[in-house]
């Protein structure tokens, strides 16, 4: 299978979606203190990083 740059970029935004994901439900089910708050912030950011990359999917 041949990985170009919009399927790297792709398979990068789908780990990354996870991931966001992944992290704010920790914050959210699993942290009831502080560090709940920055395990969300790192989830949004991941997200805004994963939108990023899904924009640049054409254009490189």
């Amino acid at each position: 299978m041949a990985m170009n740059k919009n399927t790297v970029l792709g398979w990068a935004t789908l780990i990354m979606i996870i991931m966001g994901l992944l992290l704010i439900g920790l914050g959210v089910f699993r942290y009831n203190e502080i560090a709940g708050w920055g395990f969300g912030a790192v989830g949004v950011g991941f997200l805004a990083n994963a939108w990023v990359f899904s924009s640049l999917k054409g254009r490189v």
